[in-house]
């Protein structure tokens, strides 16, 4: 039942997607849509399962039960290595270190049970790349699903709290790794094929929470994902290196960035995410900031961002180039934080500075925003760099309103991670530099009628670095209630 819903599913939204491709004009102005659809076919009288508690699992949240879940998945793929496994977890609380997928292996965490990541140091491998609570590597036809939860125990990891920002426990004190990001993510499937994730919560990862390393034809359907919102690097998809990914239906809330494309040794192509709900302290939808390789044939669709400190933003910093990404039919409410998270509220962000002297300047183009709505705190940031332009960027049919509401300082331009960190910068309706090629077509802009004069400029660029802009219907005024 649960992959022909996830075909039925797919199919739904290929329809509702179509129109809106077919409706794009032939121009190089829009980006080529390539909708990455992976099937899901398992007939289900062809499942085996296997039950976790026939393996000795205890399910009481004190006891690991590590080595009856790794029996059970070992089990499922040594007896029936071709042939679809469920290994089961009924009702119940099991703690657990690091388990391993085998191929053909599905965990199906049902409804009421919970998979509970240990909190040791000595919980995990001896590599830190491979600290998860979950893991598949170089497998295929995996995933998770059932209804349950997959639970990282993160806030364990809190050493300090502060409620504008928590000091999280970082294990390199042990010489395990280096920084102040050394603890585990929770989920983590690394140079797999055929990976499915559906119809299960993931929530308070220590660190990362599903990263997707290397992978091809990747789907991710009705998952919920919630992290605390004062902590650090916790966030919610991570897509690294990978091809042909799905994302749909997600729900998503937590602190940092929530879809987070990225590149670090090899390109990312056709990713394409469509009708999730997101909330994040950072950004929700984030390319970079690892960009040493291409980003390329990219759909963000039918997407709610609400109380967020960045809606849609690149961070290209390390010499890869960003091309042929589609944002669409998109409602964004940013507003600011805490200045030591990244961000100014910020609907839109388009950055591609070096990170630093030893870095290359990367490109963005051909990048659409189309049917666009938003609430914020502050303007459109475009920054490109003397090296690598902005170009081809388009907005249509967009309306952008702008007014505050927190009590946090603004005035501040921020281009972090590296580049020039904050900036001290008048508010603006859109913030232009280093761009060739700009087009906004039926755009309405609405500022609040702030005494302080802090919203007084629609458009700020210089015209030494700004070339070829069109304003086609472009409207600005003031914001009544």
């Amino acid at each position: 039942m649960a992959t022909e819903l996830q075909n039925q599913s797919l199919s739904i939204f290929f329809l509702l997607l179509l129109p809106l491709v077919q409706s794009y004009p032939s121009t190089s102005l829009y980006p080529t849509i390539q909708l990455s659809i992976v099937s899901t076919t398992t007939n289900p009288s062809l499942i085996i399962t296997f039950s976790v508690i026939d393996f000795g699992a205890t399910g009481d949240g004190i006891h690991y039960d590590t080595k009856a879940i790794q029996s059970a998945i070992n089990t499922c793929h040594t007896h029936h290595p071709t042939t679809p496994c469920h290994v089961t977890f009924p009702p119940g609380t099991y703690l657990t270190a690091t388990i391993h997928l085998k191929p053909n292996t599905i965990l199906n965490i049902q409804k009421g049970a919970t998979l509970l990541g240990g909190t040791k140091i000595e919980d995990y491998p001896e590599e830190d790349w491979r600290w998860y609570v979950v893991m598949a590597e170089n497998v295929s036809d995996v995933g998770i699903t059932g209804g349950g939860v997959v639970d990282g125990q993160g806030p364990k990891f809190v050493r300090r709290f502060d409620e504008r920002k928590n000091v999280m426990v970082s294990w390199n004190q042990t010489g395990a790794c280096l920084g102040d990001e050394c603890r585990p993510r929770l989920v983590g499937f690394l140079g797999c094929n055929n990976v499915n994730v559906w119809n299960v919560s993931l929530r308070d990862p220590a660190y990362w929470c599903l990263h997707i390393v290397r992978c091809e034809n990747t789907t991710i359907q009705d998952v919920s994902i919630f992290g605390d919102f004062n902590t650090p690097n916790n966030d919610g998809i991570d897509v690294e290196d990978s091809n042909n990914t799905v994302i749909t239906r997600c729900h998503i809330d937590t602190g940092d960035d929530a879809i987070c494309p990225k590149t670090y040794t090899g390109p990312l192509y056709n990713l394409t995410a469509t009708n999730c709900w997101i909330r994040t302290k950072s950004s929700a939808i984030k390319l970079g900031s690892a960009s040493w390789f291409d980003f390329k044939h990219l759909v963000f669709d039918n997407i709610t961002i609400v109380d967020s400190h960045r809606g849609l933003g690149f961070q290209i910093r390390d010499g890869g180039n960003a091309s042929d990404v589609t944002f669409s039919n998109i409602n964004i409410s940013t507003r600011y934080y805490d200045p030591s998270w990244w961000g100014r509220a910020e609907p839109i962000y388009v950055t591609n500075c070096p990170r630093d002297s030893t870095s290359k300047e990367g490109s963005i183009s051909n990048i659409l925003f189309i049917n666009i709505t938003s609430n914020s705190e502050n303007g459109v940031f475009l920054s490109g760099c003397n090296g690598g332009l902005l170009s081809k960027l388009r907005f249509v049919n967009m309306n952008l309103t702008y007014r505050r509401w927190t009590n946090y300082a603004g005035g501040l331009a921020d281009y972090r991670p590296g580049c020039q960190g904050l900036v001290n910068h008048s508010a603006a309706g859109i913030i232009m530099e280093h761009i060739e090629g700009f087009e906004v077509e039926n755009v309405n802009m609405r500022w609040s009628d702030d005494p302080t004069g802090r919203w007084n400029n629609p458009l700020d660029f210089r015209p030494s670095t700004v070339n070829n802009i069109s304003l086609l219907n472009f409207h600005s005024g003031l914001y009544r209630q």
